[in-house]
């Protein structure tokens, strides 16, 4: 079962194809978002990653909350359900 992880405190210039390197020494990553401002397509310093399997998540979570990357301290854990309005 994949699980979606997400990855916050990244620097604006992190690219979806540094976190998919780097979250695959995890396991298999499934699909890397970076989120970005509709405006102007920068990034807003946060991710979500799918791992395929929920132990390769929670090795990742483990491994990666709290790395240093380009300077900046993630912050990784799983991500939370979108909340419905």
């Amino acid at each position: 079962m994949s699980v979606k992880i997400y990855v916050g405190n990244l620097a604006k210039t992190t690219t979806e194809e540094e976190i998919k390197t780097l979250f695959s020494q995890a396991g298999e990553v499934a699909l890397v978002e970076v989120v970005k401002d509709k405006g102007t397509g920068q990034s807003k310093g946060f991710a979500f990653v799918t791992m395929n399997a929920e132990s390769d998540a929670t090795k990742a979570i483990s491994m990666f909350n709290a790395y240093s990357l380009s300077d900046h301290a993630l912050k990784v854990n799983v991500a939370k359900p979108k909340a419905a309005f």
